[in-house]
């Protein structure tokens, strides 16, 4: 599914909150969701099928999810919208914002070196780098796609260009690449990359078990942090309460790929990515945005 992000309406609302506060900038925001909704027949399956999905797995509805479920999985999403962009402008309450495993972040960053952060798209990751900054200054390099997300990644920057997030729009990573980031964890830095989403060029993926059934998940997260020699750690952040939780954890302080068992062992990391991912939707049933065949993406192409 194409990005139809529309950046001028985005804008539009985040002044209609700016000015009235979230009770009218939702109100504005319903037509624009059920419009998407009704519209986007790939959208609404997509969605349906991760709920049912999840619940079949972890019982985590009252009942089988039906459109009413998906309709809120869509509305969530787009006032998730806002929230990333409150949260880059530093205009998000910080009160709202739980932060578990501020430990792991302290002796991150104490330790002087760098490393790989696995991340998913769930919640307001925008949000992560207030765990960092209520401790330690984190500077967390994002690499993004640039034919996912290009014009919003763009707008997102634009509301605070001195963050400590460093968006880095990539296509595939070569070897320049890969020299980059690798001077980057050298000097104390942080590469963030996303574990449930392959790239547009389709990197290699491996099959892991995710919500009971077979998933392909991308290895770029994993044989980055091998190559590199530092250590993998995961964060994200979902709906909490009356705001958000960040949790960040370490995976691995090593991650090895041994020649002989390679293909197995990329298997174990990435398991561990979903069983992770698993654990954060359970807390958050409605917090995972990716609304395309997730599980059958060959068959999609």
């Amino acid at each position: 599914m194409g990005e139809s992000t529309f950046v001028g309406g985005i804008w539009l609302l985040y002044w209609v909150h700016r000015l009235t506060g979230r009770w009218l900038f939702r109100l504005c925001l319903a037509p624009v969701v059920l419009m998407h909704w009704l519209s986007r027949p790939a959208l609404r399956a997509a969605s349906l099928q991760y709920l049912q999905r999840l619940h079949a797995a972890q019982g985590v509805f009252a009942k089988p999810p039906g459109w009413r479920q998906g309709l809120r999985h869509v509305a969530l999403f787009a006032e998730t919208l806002l929230d990333k962009l409150l949260a880059m402008a530093g205009r998000f309450p910080a009160e709202q914002v739980a932060r578990h495993g501020r430990a792991n972040v302290t002796r991150a960053i104490q330790s002087g070196q760098g490393g790989i952060v696995v991340t998913a798209h769930v919640g307001c990751l925008e949000l992560c780098r207030t765990m960092a900054e209520s401790q330690a200054r984190m500077r967390l390099n994002v690499l993004v796609h640039t034919r996912h997300a290009q014009a919003f990644n763009h707008l997102l920057h634009r509301l605070n260009p001195g963050s400590g997030i460093h968006l880095i729009e990539v296509s595939e990573i070569g070897p320049p690449m890969a020299l980059l980031l690798a001077e980057k964890v050298a000097a104390g830095e942080f590469v963030a990359i996303a574990g449930d989403r392959v790239p547009v060029t389709q990197s290699k993926t491996v099959t892991v078990e995710f919500l009971g059934h077979p998933a392909p998940f991308p290895i770029g997260a994993y044989v980055l942090a091998s190559l590199l020699k530092c250590p993998l750690y995961l964060m994200g952040c979902v709906h909490e309460a009356q705001g958000y939780g960040v949790y960040f954890e370490t995976l691995s302080e090593r991650v090895l790929l041994p020649r002989a068992d390679r293909q197995a062992a990329l298997q174990q990391h990435a398991q561990q990515f979903a069983d992770a991912l698993t654990a954060l939707l359970r807390r958050s049933p409605y917090d995972w945005f990716n609304f395309f065949p997730f599980w059958d993406q060959r068959n999609a192409e």
